[in-house]
């Protein structure tokens, strides 16, 4: 479940109503078609949920199909009521294994767009990062660096960058299947403001 925007515009960062130790909190743990439910309120919103939907089929068929997501940024909040404008991309960070040197340089190959986030955000409106879970063949050392990287972006998007204002952001597996929210756009995005 994504919660509604707060009264500040943003996703809370914990349930409404929850106990503070409780785990329903960001990241909020969804699929795309709920995503895009949620999200996919205007025509500019769903441009970008199509740019997100063809990056990740670009990713799985490169081979990067097992891993999350975690999607943030000023998409995942009222900033059309808060700014008074459209949002321009989504913030997306994607965890997953890469491999040896060998097959991160074959990805960086087959689809530099999607590992540069310059070009990621040409292509596709996603400003895309990674965070590599192999990132060493040592267990602690790897165990501690996805420590690390999890940490530091927890600690970035865990708050808006305007107001410093503490927020709630959304997960979304890859493996999981995209195909109902690209039915759901095909379906409901030609319509300008009427998206259900």
């Amino acid at each position: 479940m994504i919660p509604a925007f707060d009264i500040n515009g943003v996703v809370p960062p914990i349930l409404p109503g929850e106990a503070g130790a409780s785990s329903r909190r960001a990241p909020y743990a969804t699929d795309m078609l709920t995503f895009c439910l949620r999200f996919g309120t205007s025509q500019e919103r769903c441009s970008i949920l199509r740019g997100l939907l063809d990056l990740r089929d670009a990713l799985r068929g490169a081979g990067v199909a097992v891993g999350f997501q975690w999607i943030n940024g000023s998409f995942t909040e009222d900033v059309e009521r808060l700014e008074g404008r459209a949002p321009a991309d989504v913030d997306v960070v994607t965890f997953c294994a890469f491999g040896d040197a060998a097959r991160q340089r074959h990805l960086l190959d087959t689809i530099p767009e999607a590992f540069v986030p310059l070009r990621a955000k040409q292509a596709y409106k996603v400003d895309h990062y990674f965070v590599q879970t192999d990132a060493s063949s040592d267990r602690e050392a790897a165990a501690a660096e996805l420590a690390r990287q999890a940490a530091y972006w927890y600690s970035l998007w865990a708050h808006q960058r305007r107001t410093l204002r503490w927020k709630g952001f959304v997960s979304i597996a890859l493996e999981s299947s995209d195909a109902p929210a690209r039915a759901w756009l095909d379906q409901h995005a030609p319509h300008a403001g009427g998206v259900p």
